[in-house]
């Protein structure tokens, strides 16, 4: 990716973050919030990470933007009144920041080793297919010297982590039916 598209991806991620925060009416924040999710689906695509780009924008600025609109319409949410301004929060904030400042300068100043990521060829991924039963299309594909990266995830997902997985689902599914109860009691 040259340099000028990740400044412009980062600067309007960042632009939508900030927005985020900065606005008081909560639809234009969940908005803000798509236009996050649009330029850090691009960076993911700028590293050539094709299918976490899209599922980025497929799951997180499509369905999961339009369930938060969904729960914040129903609660039918106002513009938050203005409070007597209290400095507390503003310094516990800048605080924050001058130490996350910190630990990232520090961070960045430690020389990190060369190293970079193994060459996948064809040997290297036949090494890899042991860890696959024999006769599974990743396997096969491993074998063969192509890299099955979707098949990766959609095994690992279903298999190691389907638990967490339907529990999620599960909380969801709970938290809105929670807004629809909240919305309908509101009203009567």
């Amino acid at each position: 990716m040259p340099s000028y598209l990740f400044w412009l991806f980062a600067t309007i991620m960042l632009i939508g973050a900030c927005a985020v925060i900065a606005f008081r009416n909560p639809v234009s924040s969940a908005l803000a919030m798509v236009t996050s999710f649009v330029g850090l689906a691009a960076l993911f695509i700028g590293l050539s990470a094709f299918f976490v780009g899209v599922i980025q924008i497929l799951v997180y600025s499509g369905a999961i933007m339009v369930l938060f609109l969904f729960i914040i319409m129903l609660l039918d949410l106002k513009d938050e009144k203005r409070r007597t301004e209290s400095y507390l929060p503003l310094v516990a904030g800048l605080s924050l920041v001058g130490i996350f400042f910190i630990q990232l300068i520090g961070v960045l100043s430690n020389k990190l080793p060369n190293q970079s990521a193994p060459i996948l060829d064809k040997a290297t991924l036949a090494a890899a297919a042991g860890d696959y039963p024999e006769g599974s299309k990743i396997n096969e594909a491993l074998t063969n010297g192509k890299l099955p990266d979707v098949h990766l995830i959609g095994e690992t997902l279903f298999t190691q982590y389907n638990l967490p997985l339907q529990i999620l689902g599960i909380l969801l599914l709970v938290a809105t039916v929670g807004v629809v109860v909240l919305s309908k009691r509101q009203t009567n």
